[in-house]
């Protein structure tokens, strides 16, 4: 390029070249808005903990439902056998439930560091996959609660045995803390196991991968949900083909989504042409 030829910038260049700032500034931002993703994370724990005990009764409700309504034990126990394991317990809890309510502020922040990066049309398509990806995690641990845990409590309770003559009895001592690293465990499994759809649309957005590859790899597919849901469910078929299903589902929602982003990006680039 000639001293005097000028670069032909577009509006997006110019909006970009407009956000541009030395890095000491960046690392200030990012400090900024780490402390408000800490001081909204502390803040919704602290929250949270005055409200552990009800949120954990909540969360034990599926196996109490199970023990008393379905087998008929009026006074279905928990124990824990360390001084200080239910506060702990409510601890964790709190800082799980925290993270929920903390993460539209979390998301935010993250959100306006890496915006002014961003052309206007990469907002655009990062927005939607940042509201979609917390809404489907929730979908993931509400069908946890709903399905799994009835289920799971059912088959852990399946295992109790009366005493008799020459037969010992075999009753459930289940821990506060154990059940409820349970809950925690599979909540995350399935969240992220639901979080399906949002990768592969980044990845179909990215183009690193195409709606015909995800077609011809449904075997594929099919055969690794059924691995995972081998491994993250309790071995019993029915706990299995509940979780396998619905992620074959997203599965299938998103090769929907990748087509309809290729189909709507093949429509751009024809606009594009036809201008040029």
């Amino acid at each position: 390029m000639r001293a005097d030829e000028q670069p032909n910038f577009t509006d997006e260049d110019n909006e970009m070249e407009s956000s541009r700032a030395p890095l000491l500034d960046h690392l200030i931002e990012l400090r900024t808005r780490l402390i408000w993703s800490i001081a909204a994370l502390a803040g919704a724990t602290l929250l949270c903990f005055f409200f552990a005990r009800p949120l954990y009764n909540i969360l034990l409700d599926p196996l109490v439902q199970v023990a008393e309504i379905e087998r008929g034990e009026t006074r279905f126990e928990l124990i824990y056998t360390a001084p200080l394991e239910v506060f702990f317990v409510e601890l964790k809890l709190a800082l799980f439930a925290g993270v929920f309510v903390a993460f539209p502020v979390m998301g935010w922040q993250i959100y306006s560091f890496v915006a002014p990066g961003l052309y206007k049309r990469e907002k655009g398509a990062v927005l939607p996959f940042l509201i979609a990806a917390p809404v489907l995690f929730l979908l993931g641990a509400l069908f946890v609660y709903w399905v799994m845990l009835p289920l799971i409590s059912n088959f852990a309770l399946s295992f109790e045995q009366q005493a008799a003559e020459g037969r010992a009895a075999i009753t459930p001592q289940i821990k506060v803390s154990e059940y409820l690293s349970l809950v925690m465990a599979l909540m995350l499994a399935f969240g992220l196991s639901f979080q399906l759809p949002v990768v592969l649309s980044l990845l179909g957005r990215a183009g690193i991968i195409g709606s015909d590859t995800l077609r011809s790899g449904r075997k594929y597919a099919v055969v690794g949900i059924l691995v995972a849901a081998a491994f993250f469910t309790p071995p019993d078929l029915i706990s299995q083909v509940m979780l396998a299903v619905p992620v074959f589902l997203l599965y299938e929602i998103s090769i929907i989504c990748v087509s309809m982003m290729e189909k709507k990006a093949a429509e751009d680039e024809a606009i594009d042409t036809g201008e040029n």
